[in-house]
């Protein structure tokens, strides 16, 4: 993917230039600058698409999508705030826009794909399962909120960012942030209650 691979080598040139200068460059639609920023920032791009994301194939689209919002939106960037600020931002709310148009596919994902290895008498492989189970459990829960409770706990809880950041990157108030964690957070516990059962017995 041209965003998320690249061979390009821009070791030596990058050190000599800021930062911003490869911002202005990439907004004039310079594809070589914006490379070096793609590979600046994939890993932060990558982990955080990484929560909203299931499976390899989707995590890869996604980021390629939020790259390309990223793109796409640089003209528009001001300097009044970090670059990696406005990154980020831009990616959180490409990820919101990912949960809102895929919900309703999401809310007919199962629990168990079946597909488990299920060895017995390997302890490595037991806790394997169990951390595995654990975060399908995760996700059934997350599958079930909407868009912007699935995300502020997302980020709050999942990547374990604070409140104001929570704020500054969904441009939600804190207040709002925190009473819309409090309410999602006793949504997912309601849901839980309500699979309970059929988690015993699987």
């Amino acid at each position: 993917m041209f965003f998320l691979a690249t061979n390009r080598d821009h070791d030596l040139v990058e050190n000599e230039l800021p930062e911003s200068e490869w911002v202005r460059r990439a907004a004039a639609g310079d594809e070589d600058a914006f490379v070096l920023l793609a590979s600046r920032y994939r890993d932060r791009v990558w982990n955080t698409a990484s929560r909203f994301a299931r499976g390899r194939a989707e995590l890869e689209d996604l980021t390629q999508d939020l790259f390309l919002k990223i793109w796409k939106g640089l003209p528009g960037y001001r300097d009044d705030a970090p670059f990696e600020h406005w990154v980020m931002r831009v990616a959180v709310r490409g990820c919101y826009d990912f949960l809102r148009k895929n919900r309703k596919r999401r809310e007919r994902e199962i629990l168990h794909d079946g597909s488990a290895d299920h060895s017995a008498g390997d302890p490595s492989s037991h806790r394997k399962r169990e951390q595995r189970e654990a975060w399908e459990i995760v996700h059934c829960l997350l599958s079930r909120l909407d868009a912007k409770d699935r995300t502020v706990v997302t980020l709050l809880d999942l990547e374990e960012r604070s409140v104001r950041e929570v704020a500054e990157l969904t441009g939600w108030s804190e207040s709002n942030v925190k009473v819309r964690a409090h309410r999602a957070r006793k949504k997912m516990r309601r849901i839980y209650d309500s699979l309970e059962p059929d988690i015993e017995a699987s």
